[in-house]
């Protein structure tokens, strides 16, 4: 077992490291032959045509080079599958069968007859670390869910950034600067309203908007020749962006709320005290009002997080996949992939539960998965109470 775990290490680093890249090369290498081979064709000038003729020679060359390395490559991830494939477990099971397991498929075992209670918590512990850091195998009912922990952790920092500081600046718009009156109830009124939309309309605004619309725009501007040439969209589908701004407009109105009445909480006479001491309205505002409400603030922002975390409705069309092969966030340049699609805990468990080929197979994966994204949930909640009642007694203050 621990030499297939070292030859399944190097077979996803040849794999998913090296044959990767070279794959993502030979991309943007065939994006360049395409542009080559139109303007040669479309070109009148003679000189332009040759030094185009000249630069389909080079990027030839070089895509001969990447697929050698690619051949190379291919030759040493079929010997270590070989490798793999050659030891072999031979056992005979209670009615005297035969039975022949390949060594490569053994990925870890136990013995639970021979066990105290010390050894079934460190089996039990494996286990959950398995479950955890693991990716998950034979179409999702079995192995790990850290492509889906690591996505919806991405979502929801990425949404938790975009939606704090305009929710945190309109709620002190209103609350500080707005003259109130009848236009500013109609905005208290709509905000409101906005809380009780479906989330699933939220969803469809996100295509609607932000990946035909705001994606096409990015794709035509940026990324002309690819969708020129391929006819492959790059932001112009879901991705991990786009489903973090959905999130961000459906959670908005909980962070003006929570932003408003924490602010609102503020007493008088500590505005009226910065005030006579000479400080402007926005040094009040920023050393005195904000630091005080910031416990109501940091709550709704967190309470923000944990409805993200949880939907589930609006990222089936805005970017989530059944499974994901690569992360948002990995070690090719430029790191950060934010038009890639991703797995998340809560469409995770729709699709083993009622999506899965196997129910059978899936269900301790549905009860398990389910069980961590509450844990979650509860986690990110004590969070916003812990923080809230730190920064309550920190910036407490008497009334005037």
């Amino acid at each position: 077992i621990g030499e297939s775990d070292s030859l399944r290490g190097k077979l996803s680093s040849v794999e998913q490291g090296e044959i990767g890249d070279i794959n993502a090369r030979l991309q943007s290498l065939r994006l360049g032959l395409l542009k080559a081979a139109d303007q040669i064709r479309l070109s009148s000038d003679a000189a332009e045509k040759n030094l185009w003729e000249e630069k389909q020679r080079a990027l030839e060359t070089r895509r001969d080079q990447l697929q050698d390395d690619y051949e190379k490559l291919a030759v040493t991830a079929g010997e270590i599958r070989r490798q793999l494939a050659r030891g072999e477990l031979v056992g005979t099971v209670g009615d005297g069968r035969e039975i022949r397991i390949t060594g490569g498929d053994i990925l870890h075992y136990s013995m639970p007859n021979t066990l105290g209670f010390f050894g079934k918590l460190q089996l039990f512990g494996a286990n959950i670390w398995r479950f955890l850091s693991e990716d998950p195998r034979e179409a999702n009912t079995e192995g790990g869910v850290f492509p889906a922990i690591f996505g919806t952790f991405c979502m929801t920092v990425l949404m938790s950034a975009l939606v704090t500081p305009f929710g945190v600046i309109a709620a002190i718009y209103l609350r500080e600067y707005a003259k109130q009156g009848a236009f500013v109830r109609w905005v208290r009124i709509c905000v409101n309203n906005l809380a009780g939309v479906p989330s699933i309309v939220f969803g469809v605004f996100g295509v609607g908007f932000f990946v035909y619309i705001a994606g096409g725009a990015l794709d035509n501007l940026l990324f002309a020749d690819e969708v020129k040439y391929t006819n492959a969209p790059v932001f112009g589908t879901g991705g991990v962006l786009w489903a973090s701004l959905t999130l961000a407009l459906m959670t908005l109105p909980v962070v003006i709320v929570a932003t408003e009445e924490a602010l609102a909480a503020v007493p008088r006479g500590a505005r009226e005290a910065s005030l006579a001491c000479g400080a402007s309205k926005w040094q009040t505002i920023r050393n005195i009002v904000v630091p005080a409400a910031a416990p109501g603030i940091l709550t709704g922002m967190i309470l923000a997080m944990a409805r993200g975390a949880g939907e589930v409705a609006p990222l089936m069309m805005v970017g989530v996949v059944k499974l994901a092969p690569t992360l948002p966030f990995d070690g090719s340049f430029p790191f950060v992939h934010l038009d890639r699609k991703f797995m998340h805990l809560g469409f995770h468990i729709y699709d083993l539960g009622f999506q899965s080929p196997d129910a059978d197979a899936a269900r301790p994966m549905v009860f398990a998965t389910t069980l961590l994204l509450i844990l979650l949930v509860l986690v990110l909640n004590a969070g916003a109470i812990a923080i809230r009642n730190h920064l309550r007694r920190k910036y407490q203050s008497g009334a005037f």
